[in-house]
């Protein structure tokens, strides 16, 4: 057996046992980015949805207090969460806050906005571990799957030997992969 056929041997087996390895992260990351690539269509992390409507301003007394007003405004929205805050733009409006929703009513007209925030699970845990913010450990298991990425690339170039190889067409398509980004760095950059 010679040295080469026994290299070639040997980068075969970790390309294939690295790729395993390497499946999970990459659907994340792949998710992830796909979701993130669209944050200006939509929001990847929360689902928000506004809501508008309006509520009797004549049930709340003129001198009640934001957990008074709370007290009375929450049920008529059918706001069951309780009431973590709340703010006073001004003398006529006001601001309540509960765990997913923001509810913004104007106490003289009996308008009201609500702005109910969920997460979306998945994207929001993919683009959580994607985008770093777990940080300490999740750093270097980020830096091991991005040196394992880049061992796959280059490993993946000598899989197949012949015509089909990187001595052939896989030359003509690596150099594809290589100018396909270069291209949009100088139209973009």
């Amino acid at each position: 057996m010679s040295i080469f056929s026994s290299w070639r041997k040997w980068n075969r087996l970790l390309h294939r046992d690295l790729g395993y390895i390497a499946f999970g992260l990459t659907v994340i990351y792949a998710v992830s980015g796909f979701a993130v690539n669209h944050i200006a269509d939509w929001n990847p992390n929360f689902n928000i949805e506004n809501i508008s409507g309006t509520f009797s301003p004549d049930l709340i007394p003129a001198d009640a207090s934001d957990s008074a007003i709370a007290a009375i405004l929450l049920p008529q929205i059918g706001e069951t969460e309780p009431l973590t805050s709340s703010f006073r733009p001004s003398p006529e409006e006001i601001q309540l806050f509960v765990d997913g929703n923001t509810i913004s009513a104007n106490l003289v007209t009996g308008e009201i906005d609500q702005k109910k925030v969920q997460k979306r699970w998945f994207l929001h845990v993919f683009n959580y571990l994607h985008l770093n913010h777990a940080k300490e450990m999740w750093t270097y298991v980020a830096d091991i799957y991005a040196v394992v990425l880049v061992f796959l690339a280059i490993s993946g170039l000598f899989m197949i030997k012949g015509p089909k190889g990187i001595l052939g067409r896989g030359a003509w398509l690596t150099a594809l992969g290589i100018l396909l980004p270069l291209i949009f760095i100088f139209l973009y950059y």
